[in-house]
């Protein structure tokens, strides 16, 4: 997870060069300037800054978990023995490839977490290893039957650009 104390303020050209590049990832920079109709060295410039401030975190392709043969997605909230912090938990569950994300949250859990498994036993096997910590007290499961709006920023960037 990477915090940044550093905000930037989107203008139309960078949200035209974030949109091209999510929509065509192999464009390149001297596509993007032909595209985009500005000089090469204009879009190098700004995806640097993009990169350097981190609103762009990676080039690396989408992945779809599904695909890969883990259709069954599920988020848990875990509730976790207080006094040692979330590192604990959080290096035990580094250690689970099917834990795709962990989130620090407010209510009444304190992670929620994202994983995947390729059938319902295996959601339990999942399960199983996830809690198989002493630190985690409890956790709630809910299976995500379908997902309805993927992962999205395009119209973020579209509102930040504003």
């Amino acid at each position: 997870m990477s915090v940044h104390n550093v905000t930037m303020s989107l203008d139309a050209l960078d949200a035209r060069i974030l949109q091209l590049f999510s929509e065509q990832p192999q464009v390149g920079v001297l596509g993007a300037s032909r595209a985009l109709g500005v000089a090469r060295g204009t879009v190098q410039a700004r995806l640097d800054r993009l990169v350097e401030r981190g609103v762009v975190r990676s080039w690396a392709p989408q992945l779809d978990p599904a695909a890969m043969g883990y259709p069954v997605a599920a988020f848990c909230t875990l509730e976790i023995r207080q006094g040692r912090g979330h590192s604990p938990v959080v290096e035990h569950l580094s250690s689970i490839p099917e834990v795709l994300e962990a989130h620090t949250i407010t209510g009444s859990g304190d992670l929620i977490i994202r994983i995947v498994a390729r059938d319902n036993a295996d959601l339990q096997r999942v399960i199983d290893a996830v809690v198989d910590d002493r630190h985690v007290v409890r956790a709630n499961t809910a299976i995500s039957l379908a997902t309805r709006i993927e992962q999205r920023t395009l119209p973020l960037v579209r509102a930040a650009a504003g």
